[in-house]
């Protein structure tokens, strides 16, 4: 196992590596791989970056081993800067050697961005087609060669968290031999996949979340809709050219299933007006004085001008900069083998039902986790994509990521925490999924939201019953 770089970081300790694998697996088994070796083009493989973490006093030390499954999709694993950074890493580090992977085209591992993709010219077909080599069934063949040639074959316990969730499933499905034991927070899919039935599940949910919202912070009401009513003018731009429209401001409830997501809201509108107190500014009617608009409020309220500071917020919160495939390929994590229809943008159709999040509706209401046509029109970054997603929406063929009846006979203990009121990833199609796989067992609470992972309690908690039922004994 060569070694690209060592250090520590306060409480832990660090080694970078890298290995090649396949860049398109054409369904083959990576013990196939692994005996009959690698494609000979170096253009037919690709970059495989992963972190071993472990606690400084383990460094040395043949702890079992966990991989961590990081959401998305199009997530690379997190960049710790010490052990309480991201919660569940304190914890796990105290019994493992912690594998960190960054899922292909992501991160270190052969990275697609915008430019990567802008590089397949006017060949949509050929870059939808790449981008389908980015999905579970493949992420999880790269895991599974990792596992084979860098780490003698061991079984590993795996911890997913969202989208990392859906990967355990496919893991199971796929290559059960693998696993030791799973866990997984917030990320059990509804098998069969099916987009419309998830959106269908979540656009209601998400109406809930922004009523949560405004009844936290009823003076929102008024200043959502007076930042809505100016964007809506049609001539305000974000920092990087950007329109920034009304749609691209619904954009911010994408972070409402999280913790403390409405405190981050409520304190960026606080600061979205310039001049005086930052009250709502009134605009003036046709034939009235400044003064007879502002009325009670005095000579401080002034035409609404949002901050240049309140636009940069929004294009950092909204933009896909830093995570380029999380929204080209968001629907297509619910595209399982031979698809009866077409996906053909799921949740714009379920979007188009629900007047209530109509960009002239007041008050306004956040969108949540949905992929969009008018992101890739709007969103600098992700313009180059819009073509081959295109065409990806009328695909119906896409690799088997789920095999019912090898999760029905699954041996591998399953250890799950289910959010009752996750805003993602619905809590009864988890409960529905879970009732169907062998050895799974759910604990189901409404204390955490969609990243309750991060803190310090829920990992701890899975582990703990996972050991006490006796399903971290079996082979290493």
């Amino acid at each position: 196992m060569s070694v690209l770089a060592r250090n520590y970081v306060p409480g832990l300790y660090v080694e970078d590596h890298s290995i090649r694998v396949p860049l398109d697996w054409r369904g083959a088994d990576p013990a196939d791989v692994m005996e009959h070796g690698l494609p000979e083009s170096d253009g037919d493989t690709i970059s495989l970056f992963y972190r071993v973490v472990t606690s400084p006093e383990h460094a040395h030390d043949e702890l079992p081993l966990l991989v961590f499954l990081q959401g998305g999709p199009g997530g690379q694993c997190p960049r710790p800067v010490s052990p309480t950074d991201d919660g569940w890493i304190a914890e796990a580090v105290k019994h493992f050697r912690v594998i960190l992977p960054d899922q292909r085209g992501t991160g270190r591992s052969s990275r697609i961005d915008a430019q990567t993709i802008a590089r397949f010219g006017s060949d949509a077909r050929a870059a939808a087609d790449h981008l389908k080599l980015f999905l579970a069934d493949s992420i999880v063949r790269d895991f599974e060669y990792l596992r084979l040639k860098e780490f003698d074959g061991v079984r590993w316990t795996s911890l997913g968290q969202s989208y990392g969730g859906f990967l355990t499933l496919t893991y199971l499905s796929l290559f059960p031999r693998g696993l030791a034991a799973s866990f997984t927070t917030g990320g059990i899919p509804h098998v069969p996949a099916d987009a419309v039935e998830v959106y269908a599940r979540t656009f209601p949910r998400m109406a809930a979340k922004t009523r949560q919202y405004y009844a936290r912070y009823p003076q929102d009401v008024e200043r959502v809709a007076a930042v809505a009513d100016r964007l809506a003018s049609g001539d305000v731009t974000l920092p990087n050219g950007d329109p920034f429209s009304v749609r691209r401001l619904q954009m911010l409830g994408s972070d409402f299933g999280m913790k403390p997501s409405f405190e981050r809201l409520h304190w960026l509108i606080d600061q979205a007006f310039t001049g005086g107190d930052g009250t709502v500014p009134l605009e003036k009617s046709a034939g009235e004085s400044v003064e007879e608009s502002v009325g009670e409020r005095g000579a401080s309220a002034a035409p609404v001008t949002l901050s240049t500071g309140f636009g940069m917020n929004v294009l950092a919160r909204t933009a896909s900069y830093e995570r380029p495939l999380y929204w080209p390929l968001q629907e297509f994590i619910y595209a399982d083998g031979e698809l009866d229809a077409p996906i053909d943008w799921a949740a714009q159709h379920e979007l188009d039902r629900h007047p209530e999040f109509a960009v002239d509706a007041r008050p306004l209401m956040f969108t949540g986790e949905a992929a969009l046509r008018w992101m890739f029109e709007e969103d600098s970054s992700l313009k180059p994509f819009l073509p081959a997603v295109e065409l990806m929406m009328q695909d119906t063929r896409f690799g088997r990521i789920y095999d019912e009846d090898q999760l029905a006979r699954n041996e591998v203990p399953l250890q799950a925490a289910v959010y009752f009121d996750d805003m993602y990833v619905d809590s009864g199609m988890q409960l529905d999924t879970l009732s169907r796989i062998g050895r799974s067992h759910a604990w189901v609470t409404n204390e955490f939201e969609h990243d309750g992972v991060h803190g310090s309690v829920v990992f701890g908690r899975l582990y703990r019953e996972a050991l006490e039922r006796g399903d971290l004994a079996g082979p290493r």
